[in-house]
């Protein structure tokens, strides 16, 4: 991260502001998702599951904290 300097406060709130469409935002974006997903990753198979109770249920839930 570069270090900016700015004459006003005003200079710097401007700063802050980056547009949606900007590539280099889309970048740091799709990079702070990649630092995420290796820090945290997913603990839970990917999918929609339907259960019979809340115990089976919490019993796959108990299976996946395990892997």
């Amino acid at each position: 991260m570069p270090v900016r300097k700015f004459r006003s406060l005003d200079e710097a709130r401007e700063a802050l502001w980056v547009s949606p469409d900007d590539v280099a935002f889309l970048r740091g974006v799709a990079q702070l998702w990649r630092l995420a997903a290796a820090l945290a990753p997913r603990r839970y198979p990917r999918g929609v599951y339907r259960y019979r109770s809340i115990v089976e249920a919490n019993r796959a839930r108990e299976a996946w904290e395990r892997r």
